[in-house]
């Protein structure tokens, strides 16, 4: 234990403030250091003993992580979100990093997962694919918002088709809004083509993986959702329980109690007051929660087991968008046991027992 160090990293693009602590939690050591590879390895080098490396979720970490796993005991990719310690008092890159090794010292450091190498092509490809997507339909609302400011009704997906783009360019009468129209198109046809290329590239990568017929296998899930899904999640292995993949993919239920105990003729008791239901976890994976719930909107209207499962949800009397949800849930849980089992998708996982 005399030989272990918790070593914090505030990472900039040209220097990264360095704190390292011993096991009592004492300075022995701070250094602003190059951000550059060979400067960082001989830095940790330097350094004797188990080491526990930590340093913020951001556009380095990915790089940083892999630079340092062979060198280090552990390292601790943490949230930013969390980090409440940060916000209190001065900031500078040097308290900054004393306050981080200080929470890594203590356990006190909520992780970012960093763990299947072998997927960081999938996964770079799926950012790469949403992200263009979510530019794609950034330009197709603007596309939409010209024309209804000028009080153009625009319904439909005739506005985009491009053998409709003389028609609609016509009804703009002011010639500066025309021009504004006629860029976004511009912006839209070198995007449409893009994504498409982007999409053909993620699928490809996406077969490669065993895990990608399993998935296939769940009826609700498409080709793009399972290759996304891989992307994410990287191993169900890393979620010990489904409630661990519900509160990921913002599925999970946020309670409140207080005054949980009480004496009762001078004995400790659990109070019996019900928790207070706050809605759904806000802090989850955005992406991941769109894959299990555009993929339950989908299942819902589709003849299948989930539409079954779905309507006899509604058939006893609960609200359709709570009925999704549970749907959306159910889809999360059966692709955790199909892929984690390594067995392909059977309706017996609808039944309640088995998921």
């Amino acid at each position: 234990m005399n030989g272990t160090k918790y070593v914090a990293m505030d990472v900039h693009t040209a220097a990264i403030s360095v704190a390292v602590l011993n096991f009592d939690g004492k300075l022995i050591m701070e250094s602003v250091i190059e951000a550059k590879r060979s400067t960082i390895v001989q830095f940790v080098q330097g350094l004797r003993g188990e080491l526990f490396v930590t340093f913020e979720e951001g556009t380095w970490s990915a790089w940083l992580y892999d630079l340092l796993t062979p060198y280090v005991t552990k390292i601790v990719v943490c949230d930013p979100r969390r980090n409440a310690l940060l916000k209190e008092g001065s900031a500078n890159d040097r308290i900054d990093a004393r306050k981080l090794a200080e929470l890594l010292r203590t356990n006190s450091l909520r992780s970012v997962y960093h763990g299947e190498n072998g997927l960081r092509t999938l996964k770079e490809l799926a950012r790469s694919y949403l992200t263009i997507n979510k530019d794609l339909v950034r330009v197709m609302s603007r596309v939409k918002a010209v024309y209804r400011s000028w009080g153009i009704p625009c319904a439909g997906q005739s506005v985009y088709h491009p053998g409709h783009r003389e028609e609609w360019l016509r009804k703009i009468t002011q010639a500066s809004v025309r021009r504004r129209a006629e860029l976004l198109y511009e912006q839209l046809d070198a995007l449409v083509p893009l994504r498409q290329r982007a999409r053909q590239d993620l699928l490809a990568e996406g077969k490669k993986h065993p895990a990608w017929k399993l998935l296939r296998s769940i009826p609700a899930l498409g080709p793009i959702r399972a290759a996304v899904l891989m992307a994410i999640v990287q191993t169900p292995h890393r979620f010990r329980t489904k409630r661990m993949l519900w509160k990921y993919s913002g599925f999970g239920v946020v309670t409140q109690t207080s005054a949980d105990h009480r004496y009762v003729n001078g004995q400790l008791q659990r109070s019996k007051k019900p928790a207070f239901v706050r809605g759904l976890d806000p802090a989850h994976n955005h992406q991941l929660k769109y894959v299990f719930k555009s993929a339950a909107v989908q299942a819902s209207t589709t003849k299948g087991p989930f539409q079954e499962f779905y309507q006899a949800l509604v058939a006893k009397g609960m609200r359709p968008d709570m009925a999704r949800l549970t749907l959306a849930r159910k889809i999360a849980t059966i692709s955790w046991i199909v892929w984690k089992k390594g067995a392909a998708f059977d309706a017996k996982y609808l039944k309640p027992k088995a998921a």
